[in-house]
């Protein structure tokens, strides 16, 4: 299991006694003339200039000024520091009730102080109403990425009633450092995807690899151009490329394969969790991914993207405009997107032309021809666990049946489960053609 350093300890440890600096002062100045409380500033926070712990990391890389590191630590100290929020519960003499300054709620199943929205305000303003958005949290870039939650417990509350919590990824990331793949939700609707294969199971065409080469060496060396060679300039952030061929050519097991080879999680997006038949649903959840996604070193994958990206058609009824809003919504967040995005399609034809010109590639898998099936039939049989009859002609199969790598998987699947209740175990000639005769059936194809 993963631990956290002492480093770590040491530093978010300093940021919590900066935190209880920073309320002491908000505490002292409460009886204080308007002009006393407007003079009184920020600590300075903890310096992390040397500081090489996962907090400290985390926050250079999010460019946080003080408000914003005070939002973190606020964020995160019920959950590894309550009792630094206790001076919250101090009730109003006057009242009989807590300081409605403070904001903030009692927890369910926490006996201990919740920090809102409204909490957080008062610690990094005080009590000024002169200074700036008095709303301002509410987009502030920890809650839009999704690293802080806001959550409203009732329908009627008010926006800054909203209960501060550090999302699981955040909290992992600043205990601990590491990546965390955070669980398919609606607030982050997609699903982590890895592949046990290496690129030498990967069976495509010479062209077809040149382009994903390229795609490899954008992943690798593309903060270089952008950064050092000074190319942001004139190029626009990110990398977005189309997949397009038929079923079980490969597009699915390419992008797991690079996010293996450069160690960068791949994520599929969950259409079902996106698409929503309210009208602005639909961007809403799209906009949460993206923005969860912006700074993360992340390859997300659009399966099916035709199902999200279809084209454009003419604006008759109020369905067709929220339609082409989302479609033109997709654009505009695709090409703003700083990081890769691969779109797979089966049917290219679908998708929206607009799309293209966005496209740093596009890319075709065709179905293999006849030496790479039999690669792929080679490929998927080396299994030792079962025998192969000696009537199996691979190269024959090859010839005869035009099947996708996919395909020859499933005929795999088939054969093996035959093969398991026999003794000894082995795979015959009339299994693969069981097998290939289902395989052809999904495609309303029949093998005489």
């Amino acid at each position: 299991m993963t631990e956290i350093t002492a480093e770590n300890l040491a530093t978010i440890a300093a940021e919590l006694d900066w935190l209880d600096v920073v309320i002491a002062m908000r505490f002292a100045t409460l009886g204080a003339t308007q002009a006393d409380a407007n003079e009184a500033a920020l600590p300075p926070a903890p310096p992390l200039v040397e500081n090489q712990s996962a907090y400290a990391s985390l926050v250079r890389a999010l460019q946080l000024d003080d408000a914003g590191r005070l939002l973190l630590v606020l964020a995160l100290a019920p959950g590894v520091a309550p009792e630094r929020l206790d001076p919250f519960l101090l009730q109003n003499a006057s009242i009989g009730r807590r300081f409605t300054e403070f904001g903030g709620l009692a927890g369910e199943a926490h006996a201990g102080f919740l920090p809102s929205l409204a909490t957080a305000r008062f610690l990094i303003r005080g009590t000024r109403v002169e200074a700036g958005d008095p709303m301002a949290l509410l987009h502030h870039p920890l809650l839009r990425r999704g690293l802080i939650e806001a959550e409203q417990r009732q329908a009627d509350d008010l926006p800054m009633a909203a209960a501060l919590r550090l999302s699981v990824p955040a909290l992992h990331l600043l205990l601990y450092g590491d990546g965390f793949a955070p669980p398919p939700s609606a607030a982050f609707p997609a699903t982590r995807i890895t592949t046990n294969l290496d690129w030498n199971d990967l069976v495509l065409d010479a062209p077809t690899m040149r382009q994903i080469e390229m795609i490899s060496l954008w992943i690798e060396h593309g903060r270089t151009l952008m950064e050092d060679w000074g190319l942001a300039r004139r190029l626009k952030p990110g990398y977005r490329c189309l997949f397009h061929g038929p079923p079980g050519t490969g597009k699915t097991l390419t992008a797991s394969l690079l996010g293996k080879r450069h160690e960068v999680p791949v994520y599929r997006v969950d259409l079902s969790r996106v698409v929503s038949k309210w009208i602005g649903e639909t961007e809403k959840n799209l906009a949460t991914l993206f923005d969860q996604a912006e700074d993360k070193n992340w390859i997300l994958f659009f399966d099916e993207a035709d199902a999200l990206f279809g084209k454009r058609t003419e604006s008759r009824t109020a369905n067709d405009r929220s339609a082409n809003q989302q479609i033109a919504y997709l654009l505009q967040r695709l090409e703003t997107h700083p990081g890769m995005a691969i779109l797979a399609t089966n049917q290219s034809s679908h998708m929206d032309e607009a799309f293209a010109r966005r496209f740093q590639s596009t890319i075709l898998f065709p179905m293999p021809d006849e030496a790479s099936r039999r690669r792929l039939w080679l490929d998927s049989f080396s299994s030792t666990g079962f025998a192969l009859a000696d009537s199996i002609d691979f190269a024959d199969l090859a010839r005869k049946y035009e099947l996708a790598g996919g395909a020859i998987i499933n005929v795999l699947r088939h054969a093996a489960l035959l093969a398991v209740g026999r003794s000894p175990p082995m795979v015959v000639q009339a299994d693969l053609i069981e097998g290939i005769r289902l395989e052809f059936q999904k495609d309303g194809r029949y093998l005489s």
